[in-house]
């Protein structure tokens, strides 16, 4: 070794430092510091709260002493903006001074938002929102939470331009559209599948939601996708297998301030939309705010359209410290034509193999704008908050919804008779559900020992009615996929006018049906910390339904009680940052009874049933990785359904089970300020491991044919320039992958496979304090493609273009 030039480098090293040091020395003169504790209303230190000095580039989170800092300050009047979910933002003034220190401690008061969650991360690049306070029924970080679920944001939806529903979810691993809403009644409602089995979106805010109709975006919070059988915390009536889509609301928040927008695009698109939020009186205790759509919109095709317009008014007050009220209610009506999807034959061999022999023209809706459907919606809930202590709350939640279908409902069914012809099939429905729900939940966060209890316990009361009137289904005419009408009489054909059509439906008696079913449930669950790095959660629920059926008849009134477990364990080995889960969980459906009949079709009486049982084991890992910069989920599940109803025009029977095995990924990165990516992966694989020969419904050994593609991939990143030239300029790009999808696969019947597809969106957008102009380009390659379950096939759009304009004040 070379000593002499050791020594030399050692005296450089430190004449370096040296000047560093005098360097920083210097800066750091004319320079001040602010220092603060953070403690909650309680008289806990707040932990991990969002700190930000608006008028700088500065953020900072609070530690585990509830203490945070801001070094190297120049002198000058900052605000200072503190944020944590479940408390009031707090915004303070503040005056830094050369070479001096402020000291400022602020406390947090309880948030009268229903922890309405404020991510603030400006520094950083995008937050991502993580928490929920619906998925377990309490404040839950997603790291400390054993369940899987998934997040779309508002501010993601406006990145996107996205004008429906369905167009949202495709952020989100492992869900595919199978069809859109058609608004008929009782089901109108979009369908989706979700780890091989299908859903709708039927909860707000974690509670019933029906709709026979669209659901609208502009009073959209977030949606959150909550996976797996979820019978234990949320009942059986409005939820599946493979899981539950929550639709959370905006709230009221203190201020004022709001936004405008306007939309317009391809196919007629036009969208107006008004969020405004005001408070009513000097002490911020009553808040109100309201959001408002109207849209108009054209099919691609040669006939079709939708209009709505959507109202949904909130108003919060906070009586004290302690108890607070919040009313949420949305006002929505809807006209539209029936979406066109054709419906391939179910029991016998397909006339067509595949898409080249259906040779289906999309251009054409096989309909007419002067049939369409209306589905009126309506919605209340009410929600009061009392703190009995500092460990416990009360909170008592009251929901009233009613969805209507009034209008002309239309199918396109496959006539199954080698000619390869469909039969038109219309109707003309006036039908209504409406549901009423009443909670009674207390929350509690208690120490037994030294062990942590957060801890939930409640009540819950659903009721549903649902009427169905208007007339029965009368068959218009046959068609081609290729446009070609046969008239089933020549001399007296049949059109698709309102004249036509009512002549038709003249001969065609209607139903006059009534059900009613009410469920009464009690459940508690509870999530003990052993140690602060180690969590169980055991959970219980206990459900009563009954129902009446037909209120005309009591051959189908029946009762039933269920029990639902749910358990999970968590190990965080790096605490707040990396989780290990495993999860038992539960979902059930209660089966009306079925008639039976004789060799000779005479009713001899009814068969009851018990109840289905899902049943899943999943195991994952979960990551909130610098400084919220990486949050990811990856996760592999089996589910395992008993009890399935098989059924045969004569008779029907218990004992099907099916099978879902998958595997998810979910990553949301900000790796560098100004870019974000989300990202997902899903794998399913779906069978019938016990079912009827025959039987489309329930083929043993073949994929269900409304499980969706095996494979799903979705991807969507942006980049907002900081600084420059460019300076809150931005650009996104993404898309989706859905692998082959087997919407009829039987021994009955054969395969039909829809291919698979990759579609591409883009956009450019410039968002500035007060105003965001963007345009999007959604299915930039002008793919193709359809999707579809149950055997049908629904073409989706081609390349269309949005450009949207919004004011923010």
């Amino acid at each position: 070794m070379n000593y002499s030039n050791f020594g030399f480098k050692q005296v450089l090293t430190k004449i370096c430092l040296l000047l560093f040091f005098s360097c920083n020395v210097f800066a750091q003169q004319n320079l001040g510091k602010i220092k603060g504790v953070i403690t909650t209303s309680e008289g806990e230190l707040a932990v991990g709260v969002n700190i930000i000095l608006k008028n700088s580039k500065y953020s900072t989170i609070s530690n585990e002493d509830g203490a945070f800092e801001f070094n190297r300050l120049k002198s000058n009047r900052y605000t200072l903006q503190v944020s944590l979910t479940g408390y009031e933002t707090v915004e303070k003034q503040i005056t830094v001074t050369a070479d001096e220190t402020t000291i400022i401690n602020l406390k947090l008061t309880v948030s009268n938002k229903e922890l309405k969650e404020v991510f603030i991360n400006a520094n950083r690049g995008k937050s991502f929102p993580k928490q929920s306070n619906y998925v377990s029924k309490m404040p839950l970080k997603n790291i400390e939470n054993p369940q899987v679920y998934n997040i779309v944001s508002s501010e993601l939806m406006k990145e996107q331009a996205i004008t429906n529903y369905e167009d949202a979810l495709k952020n989100v691993p492992g869900i595919q559209k199978l069809w859109e809403s058609t608004g008929r009644g009782g089901d109108g409602g979009s369908y989706y599948s979700l780890r091989g089995f299908e859903v709708q979106a039927n909860m707000v805010n974690g509670l019933p939601g029906l709709t026979s109709g669209t659901l609208d975006p502009a009073n959209i919070e977030r949606i959150e996708v909550i996976k797996g059988p979820s019978g234990t915390l949320f009942g059986s009536s409005l939820v599946s297998y493979g899981g539950l889509i929550n639709t959370v609301t905006k709230k009221p928040y203190s201020g004022f301030g709001g936004e405008v927008s306007y939309l317009t695009g391809s196919f007629g698109l036009n969208r107006a939309t008004v969020d405004l939020n005001t408070s009513l009186d000097k002490t911020n205790s009553l808040l109100f705010r309201i959001n408002s759509s109207f849209q108009t919109e054209n099919s691609f095709q040669d006939a079709g359209f939708r209009t709505s317009y959507f109202i949904a008014p909130s108003l919060s007050y906070k009586v004290n410290e302690r108890l607070s009220f919040l009313v949420n209610t949305e006002f929505m009506t809807e006209e539209k034509t029936t979406p066109s999807m054709l419906f391939l034959g179910r029991d016998a061999p397909l006339q067509f193999a595949n898409l080249a022999e259906l040779n289906y023209n999309t251009n054409l809706s096989f309909y007419s704008n002067d049939l369409p459907i209306k589905n009126p919606r309506f919605n209340l809930q009410a929600h009061m908050n009392y703190k009995i202590s500092s460990k416990w709350t009360s909170q008592t939640v009251y929901s009233r919804g009613t969805s209507k279908s009034k209008g002309y409902y239309s199918y396109i069914y496959d006539n199954e008779d080698g000619n390869g012809d469909f039969a038109l099939w219309i109707t003309n429905e006036n039908s209504q559900t409406a549901t009423t729900d009443i909670q009674q939940n207390f929350i509690g966060d208690v120490k037994i020992g030294p062990m942590r209890n957060r801890i939930v316990a409640g009540l819950d009361y659903f009721k549903r009615d649902v009427t169905f009137r208007g007339t029965g289904y009368g068959k218009l005419y046959n068609l081609t996929p290729q446009g070609e009408i046969r008239q089933f009489d020549n001399l007296n054909p049949n059109y698709l006018t309102v004249a036509s059509v009512d002549n038709l439906l003249a001969a065609e008696p209607g139903p006059d049906y009534q059900s009613k079913d009410a469920t009464y449930s009690a459940y508690v669950s509870d999530v003990l910390n052993i140690f602060p790095t180690f969590m169980v959660m055991a959970s219980l629920r206990v459900d009563y339904f009954d129902t009446e059926g037909n209120v005309k008849t009591d051959n189908d009134n029946y009762t039933q009680t269920a029990l639902s477990p749910k358990f999970g364990v968590v190990y965080q080995p790096i605490k707040d940052q990396l989780s290990v889960f495993a999860n038992y969980m539960n979902g059930f459906k209660n089966i009306a009874p079925s008639a039976i009949y004789d060799n000779n079709g005479n009713f001899i009486g009814s068969q009851t049933f018990k109840p289905e049982h899902a049943n899943q084991l999943e195991a994952g890992v979960k990551t909130d990785l610098f400084s919220d910069k990486l949050t990811t989920t990856i996760s592999y599940y089996t589910i395992n359904v008993a009890n399935l109803v098989t059924s045969n025009p004569m008779y029907s029977a218990q004992g099907g089970e099916a099978r879902s095995n998958g595997f998810e990924v979910d990553l949301n990165a900000s790796p560098i300020k100004g870019l974000s990516i989300i990202a997902g992966y899903s794998y399913n694989d779906s069978k019938i491991t016990k079912g009827d020969e025959n039987n489309v419904w329930l083929d043993q050994g073949k994929r269900p044919f409304w499980a969706g593609p095996k494979n799903l991939i979705n991807f969507w990143t942006s980049y907002k320039f900081d600084e420059g030239l460019l300076e809150n300029f931005g650009l996104g790009f993404g898309g989706n992958y859905a692998s082959d999808n087997a919407i009829l696969d039987s021994e009955v019947t054969g395969k039909f496979i829809l291919p698979s597809y990759t579609v591409l969106n883009s956009s450019v957008f410039y968002n500035a304090t007060k105003f965001r102009i963007s345009l999007n380009v959604n299915n930039i390659t002008n793919k193709d493609y359809f999707n579809g379950g149950w055997s049908t096939v629904n073409p989706q759009k081609p390349r269309n273009v949005v450009a949207s304009f919004a004011y923010k004040f």
